[in-house]
């Protein structure tokens, strides 16, 4: 049973930091290896954090460069939200940012393709949240399940 049926209505549920334990967002192919996540940079954590008192999210995307700690940074992306349903909500790109620099000379040919991947604007429903999970899926078909986390070192 959902213990929170109506999610936008409780945003205090929702609110705080998340960690992305699934999804079903998939790097393959010509994308995966334009970016670079061949043999080079891999993906690590997935954090987002959501401030309900701003309607703002930030998600945060960690990579590292095998054998290079330099290298070793984020994609963080902003987008504004607002309640459209009693489960849903529409999600608005604010701006992005990726750090240190050196990673972003890295993607910055294909930035846009790493955008596109990552940029949650559209909607998200959110299916189930409790006080330590939340499950949602987007207007691009995928799915995610989230944990709460107390890192507060991920903005």
């Amino acid at each position: 049973m959902n213990p929170t049926p109506y999610p936008t209505l409780e945003l205090e549920k929702v609110g705080g930091c998340w960690r992305l334990v699934y999804s079903t967002i998939s790097i393959l192919g010509s994308k995966r290896t334009k970016l670079g996540l061949r043999d080079f940079i891999s993906l690590d954590e997935f954090f987002q954090i959501i401030d309900i008192s701003k309607t703002k999210a930030v998600n945060v995307i960690k990579f590292s460069a095998r054998g290079l700690s330099l290298l070793s940074g984020q994609l963080s992306i902003e987008a504004t939200f607002k309640i459209a349903s009693s489960t849903r909500v529409d999600i608005n790109f604010e701006n992005s940012t990726i750090t240190p620099d050196q990673l972003l000379n890295v993607f910055r040919k294909n930035y846009d393709l790493l955008l596109g991947i990552f940029n949650p604007e559209g909607w998200l429903e959110i299916t189930y949240v409790d006080d330590t999970m939340r499950i949602g899926r987007d207007d691009k078909s995928n799915i995610f399940v989230l944990e709460r986390s107390d890192d507060s070192n991920n903005s």
